[in-house]
């Protein structure tokens, strides 16, 4: 018996730390199904593992906070879920059901195809637990216990699945991406409501993301698995460009290695030639990289070629929890700039009706990850120079050439809007000035400015540099967002055939003037960040991760979760079944 009641069941004292705990999901605000005091004045149940339940959860109700909901991320505290769930049900036991648990303890072991890995939940305490107490007669204690652990575990699984496991407010300050019309009350109520019906496995169903492109990241992850479980794909040799022509054994690895990612149809004899095949796979396998497609591997090819199949089986379940942050987002008429993948859409009733190459900050000035609505189009805009732009880029140009200012059209201002005479200014003591650079084909935004309300100063915009546009890599912006088809952007974002086509767009610019003028519907625009991409066939393929965000992101995935410990001594000794040897 003494090994059998070192195995498992929660400590009751445990538990009740554990909840009042509300750190052990990393979750914040609390999101509550009813008041604390709903679960002070229920009417004491009649069942005895009620009365055991309600005599855990009870005392705990004004150990939580009211409902609070975060302005930058709603997150539903697990903990006040647990209690409300057993408060509204009378604290009847929710897990009396074998094949309830059955399918419970499958679904934790399948989250594994979404990335999060099943370990966090426990399995194997719970499946013991089970077996422990169907060799036995239970205490009520040991039941409640039990009903209270799965219950927790139930709903914690699937808030991952469905909202993530990372809080993406701790890792970014400013995040702001509040899941409007995404009611985490009716999350929970259709978790509960599938347990009700014992359809456990439904709600692990329809909890994550149903969109598509989920469904492909699914699919890749797998396929990845699939490739690290027969060795991982072959590693080519690195030193030497690969070039037209060549015909040696790093070329025969080359041509294994592209066969292994779908990029080259396999040969029933191995070759080692760098043939036009091979050159034509390279700049697919380049164009789809961001690297130069010149069909030539270098170093920077051979070296994205021999990332590690685990390191891109991390970089596909850290973008599947960017898609469990954002997917909700993703619906009827809205902007999406897609900042590690250079580029910009518009969707109108969930399907990309226009596509643009863009450039974005640099690393050391990052383009920042925020929504917020386009609200109006500046025409023929003036650009008043940032104060880090100024002091960081500027002042060396203007010291070194004083008719670096009437080259560029940039007037300086002092406080009160006057215009100074650029060689009266101690440059290198400027205080006090502003420099603004006159509308024009020159100007530093182009034609057209698309502005949305943020606290970066941040844009969309028209650009004189347009040759950076055919670079792969483009973080070449101090954080503002140039479009390469801006025009076409602003046509469709007014949406008005007559008024605003292209024709009025043009005339509109034509008169010179700068002029604001607003939208008649507010379009909402999401700067997201993305490490890998899907192709036209759905094979997932990979970005660079140009500001590093992605290690943050899967340290947290990683980090295990502090889910209670199953002991089931201090839920009181069980009674042992006929026929049971006692140890």
């Amino acid at each position: 018996m003494v090994q059998l009641t070192r195995l498992f069941v929660i400590s009751r004292v445990f538990f009740m730390v554990f909840l009042i705990s509300g750190a052990a999901q990393g979750q914040t605000s609390p999101i509550m199904l009813s008041s604390p005091a709903d679960a002070m004045n229920e009417t004491a149940p009649d069942d005895i593992v009620a009365q055991a339940i309600q005599a855990e959860l009870a005392p705990l109700a004004t150990a939580f906070p009211p409902l609070l909901t975060s302005p930058r991320h709603q997150r539903v505290d697990v903990n006040r879920v647990v209690m409300d769930f057993y408060s509204h049900r009378g604290y009847r036991a929710a897990w009396s059901h074998d094949s309830d648990v059955a399918q419970l303890l499958k679904s934790l072991g399948e989250t594994q195809v979404d990335g999060l890995d099943p370990a966090d939940f426990r399995i194997a305490e719970l499946a013991g637990a089970q077996t422990l107490m169907q060799s036995m007669v239970p205490t009520p204690a040991q039941r409640a216990a039990f009903d209270m652990a799965a219950t927790h575990t139930f709903i914690t699984a699937l808030l991952q699945l469905r909202r993530g496991k990372v809080d993406p407010s701790r890792l970014d300050m400013h995040w702001n991406f509040d899941p409007v019309g995404v009611d985490p009350r009716a999350d929970v109520n259709n978790f509960f409501a599938a347990l009700d019906n014992h359809d456990v496995a439904r709600a692990f169903a329809q909890a994550p993301p149903q969109e598509a492109i989920y469904g492909s990241l699914r699919m890749g992850l797998a396929q990845l698995r699939t490739v690290r479980d027969r060795g991982g794909w072959p590693k080519v040799a690195e030193g030497e460009s690969l070039k037209p022509g060549m015909d040696n054994a790093a070329v025969g690895q080359l041509r294994t290695r592209l066969v292994a990612g779908g990029y080259l149809a396999p040969q029933r004899t191995p070759r080692t030639i760098y043939d036009d095949a091979v050159i034509a796979a390279v700049k697919k396998y380049q164009s789809e990289q961001y690297l130069g497609a010149d069909g030539v591997a270098g170093a920077a090819t051979l070296a994205a070629l021999n990332v590690p199949v685990e390191a891109r089986i991390d970089q596909v379940r850290v973008n599947m929890e960017r898609a469990r942050w954002l997917l909700y987002k993703l619906q009827g008429t809205f902007v999406i700039v897609d900042i590690a993948g250079y580029k910009v859409a518009l969707y109108r009733d969930g399907k990309a009706i226009w596509r643009s190459r863009v450039q974005v900050g640099k690393p050391y000035r990052s383009t920042p990850v925020f929504q917020s609505e386009i609200t109006y189009v500046t025409f023929n805009p003036t650009w008043t120079v940032p104060p880090t732009i100024l002091v960081q880029d500027m002042l060396p140009k203007i010291r070194s050439n004083p008719g670096y200012l009437a080259a560029n059209r940039i007037r300086v201002l002092d406080r009160e809007g006057n215009v100074l005479d650029p060689a009266g200014v101690d440059w290198d003591h400027p205080r006090g000035l502003t420099l603004r650079q006159d509308a024009g084909a020159e100007n530093s935004l182009g034609q057209v400015v698309i502005r949305f309300p943020n606290d970066y100063a941040i844009y969309l915009h028209d650009t004189p540099h347009r040759e950076l546009f055919a670079k792969p890599f483009r973080a070449t912006s101090s954080g503002c967002i140039r479009v390469e088809n801006p025009l076409q952007l602003v046509e469709l974002l007014f949406n008005d055939p007559v008024r605003w086509n292209a024709a009025g767009i043009q005339a509109q610019l034509a008169n010179g003037k700068t002029e604001n003028i607003k939208l008649p519907v507010k379009v909402p625009v999401l700067l997201a960040y993305w490490t890998v991409d899907l192709s036209n066939d759905g094979r997932v393929i990979f970005k660079p991760d140009i500001y590093g965000y992605d290690t943050a992101v899967l340290r947290g995935l990683n980090k295990p979760l502090k889910l209670p410990i199953l002991d089931w001594q201090r839920a009181g000794s069980p009674a042992v079944v006929a026929g049971q040897n006692q140890q």
